[in-house]
């Protein structure tokens, strides 16, 4: 008998481990994502053709410790690797693990054939071929910490390769993660089993095949311990024969009905074509399905429902998937009392959007996602039924309550305000509440929420579950539909790194602030293209720009241009370092209607061309980065430090009776008085004055001043 290790997911090993001791293998062990047993040639063989959880088989060679590479290539080197293969095989070394010595598993791999090749080499016979496209054999090397476990891949490839889907629908799960699901969630062959979200059909298809008695590997067109020299063929065959006779009957026998639901008719189409290659698309009712109307198949009285939902790793928004999470549970309440539901999900928090208690719960790794398959009893308790009526409504329970009431109050004093100033666009609430760390913003009909990243005092997990309360409660309370509802990650921002993109999507819209359009991109940047706290200052610098002509300095998408263009400046020279910035400030001016040639629009470094430049103005409006360090800049800039040099140049290109509207964002800014002065400029804190009403909590938003020459 031989030694063998059954690779499968974190998780699953205990599963595993029932599985070959059902299938006859001996001496059973489990260990880190694997097992350990022993087994003859034939049972091997069959453990291979019908373990459905097992990635991989490995018949293990040899183990020795590995404290380095020298020891890694002498444990290969003692292998008497011509008893296992000749040299007309093809193969290829599979490395897995590295420890403090071995720390690249491309080096491992290379040590390993290396020590291979040679070992042909010296008894003076060919050296094997390296195919890693098309191998006969696959060597596997299996590396944790010091100990290394070098052994022949039975099958060759993965043993997630059924053969029956050609192709699959996004995020597919790989078929030995989605039979281990289905034995997770209590399914058995005399259960009926629904898949609301099916995708592909894996989940369905995997248990349609258990019912059907039909081993995974069977369409399996090669395995790599063919490529073994003491491969039984004799075994070999009969083993298989019993299999294909067992497949040519199950279908016949099954009696359990299966259904898989999908919106996506594409993939609907594909999952038909997939459980007709796995040989059950006789048992399975597939048909077009959405999870947030669903309702109970006919032919399904009680059963499992057992899904894989998005869960925003790949998928969707999570916006979107926490409507589609409550919309589930509310169906599976209603529609399914007396069955079970086990839903597989890496999102604890969108679970919990679904308003069910677990029953159980199991962590199972998908890939490198942590993921956590729950199962639920559902029952009468959950839904209040009305009377005459054969389903219910789901009663409601209050998501973060105090933040939800806040927000009521706040969205109560600050609509009618907002209709009354004429603007689109505006805050309505900015971390009010300490446990909720989020300011939300609303632009017409869409809301953008952004979470500022938590103190370090608060736990990764409770900030997830805090944010996913704000959006559900935001939602809840607004009843904006949650494709309209951004949620962005906004950290404490250094220089211009608020501006950065995010994505490629450029998704744009046009909104109102005192009669005046602006684009905005609600999507692709932490920020929008419009300071909503600058509101006050850009309608200030509108009435003081008439007739006068207006410099603009780091003038991001040209906000402040465009209103002091329709207050009737007499020119405008707006300056930015990024040509899509200056870009946006001409599309937001053109649909100002303000264009001609006395607007200017200059791509450059501000603080460079503040130095070369002698235009004068009447009227400056400057709102500089806090602190910058970008590399299309000379040199590194502080708006504390720095804020005096500013103020040399600015004095200079300032005419007589001009002003400066100087703003910047650092809390706590303390402007040099005395050096000011020496300069011959006098500065007028107007910062209160500035400050909107949606950002009157917080005073240290912005601070403004304006600068005008000292008088005599």
């Amino acid at each position: 008998m031989n030694q063998y290790l059954a690779i499968t997911s974190r998780g699953l090993e205990n599963l595993l481990a029932d599985e070959l001791e059902q299938l006859g293998a001996q001496n059973i062990q489990v260990v880190h994502a694997g097992v350990r047993f022993k087994a003859d040639q034939a049972m091997a063989y069959r453990c291979c053709l019908w373990t459905r959880i097992s990635s991989r088989i490995i018949q293990v060679l040899s183990e020795f410790n590995v404290r380095d590479d020298m020891d890694l290539y002498l444990g290969a080197t003692a292998i008497n690797w011509m008893s296992h293969f000749d040299s007309n095989t093809r193969i290829v070394v599979d490395f897995n693990g590295t420890n403090r010595e071995i720390r690249n598993s491309q080096y491992g791999a290379m040590k390993i054939k290396d020590a291979i090749v040679d070992r042909f080499t010296k008894a003076d016979l060919r050296r094997p071929n390296i195919d890693r496209e098309n191998p006969d054999l696959r060597i596997h090397m299996r590396l944790s910490g010091e100990k290394g476990i070098l052994g022949l891949d039975m099958a060759g490839s993965g043993l997630h390769q059924r053969g029956y889907r050609s192709e699959a629908g996004r995020a597919p799960l790989r078929e030995t993660h989605a039979a281990a699901l289905v034995m997770k969630s209590g399914w058995t062959p005399e259960t009926a089993l629904l898949d609301p979200m099916c995708g592909s059909g894996t989940l369905v298809i995997e248990a349609a095949m258990m019912a059907a008695e039909i081993a995974p590997g069977l369409k399996r067109k090669r395995w790599g311990f063919e490529s073994i020299k003491d491969f039984d063929k004799e075994a070999w065959l009969e083993i298989h024969a019993e299999a294909t006779v067992k497949a040519r009957r199950g279908p016949s026998k099954v009696t359990t009905k299966f259904f898989g639901r999908e919106m996506d008719q594409r993939v609907l189409a594909i999952a038909r074509d997939n459980a007709g290659r796995a040989g059950v698309k006789s048992l399975i009712d597939f048909a077009y399905g959405d999870a947030t109307q669903l309702i109970r198949p006919e032919g399904f009285d009680t059963g499992i429902i057992l899904c894989n939902p998005p869960y925003g790793e790949r998928l969707g928004t999570t916006s979107e998937l926490i409507s589609l999470y409550k919309e589930f549970g509310n169906r599976l309440k209603l529609a399914f009392e007396g069955s079970v539901a086990a839903i597989y999900s890496g999102s604890n928090e969108l679970l919990s959007c679904m308003r069910m208690r677990a029953d159980k719960q199991f962590k199972l790794s998908n890939g490198a996602l942590d993921c956590v398959l729950k199962t639920y009893l559902i029952t009468a308790g959950s839904v209040k039924k009305e009377d005459g009526e054969k389903e219910g409504v789901i009663v409601q329970e209050d998501v973060a309550p105090d933040f939800a009431n806040r927000l009521k109050k706040n969205i109560a004093k600050l609509g009618k305000w907002a209709k009354r100033e004429g603007v689109e666009c505006y805050r309505i609430y900015d971390a009010d509440l300490p446990n909720y760390n989020a300011a939300i913003d609303k632009y017409n009909d869409y809301l953008i929420i952004q979470e500022y990243a938590a103190p370090k005092t608060v736990s990764e997990e409770t900030a997830r579950r805090r944010i996913m309360d704000v959006l559900r409660a935001t939602i809840e309370v607004t009843g904006v539909e949650p494709n309209k509802v951004i949620l962005k990650v906004r950290e404490r921002q250094k220089g211009r790194s608020q501006y950065q993109k995010l994505s490629s999507a450029e998704r744009h819209m046009i909104v109102d602030e005192y009669g005046i359009k602006f684009k905005v991109n609600l999507y692709d940047y932490l920020d929008t293209g419009l300071f909503l706290d600058h509101r006050i200052t850009r309608r200030m610098l509108g009435k003081m720009a008439a007739g006068k002509d207006f410099l603009n300095l780091f003038a991001y998408t040209g906000s402040a241009t465009v209103h002091a263009a329709v207050g009737g400046a007499k020119s405008t020279t707006t300056v930015d370092m990024s040509n899509t910035y200056l870009r946006w400030a001409q599309e937001n001016m053109e649909l100002n209607n303000q264009v001609g040639n006395q607007h200017e629009f200059v791509q450059a470094d501000c603080l460079q061309w503040l130095q070369e430049v002698d235009d004068t103005f009447d009227l400056i409006f400057i709102d500089p980065p806090t602190f910058s360090n970008s590399k299309r800049m000379k040199q590194t800039f502080d708006i504390e430090r720095d804020h005096i040099m500013l103020m040399e140049n600015l004095k200079r290109m300032l005419r007589p009776d001009g002003q400066i509207v100087f703003s910047n964002n650092k809390r706590h800014f303390k402007m040099d008085l005395e050096k000011l002065t020496e300069l011959g400029l006098h500065a007028k804190n107007i910062s209160d004055k500035t400050l909107p009403l949606d950002f009157a909590k917080n005073k240290q938003i912005h601070n403004c001043w304006i600068i005008t020459h000292k008088e005599d």
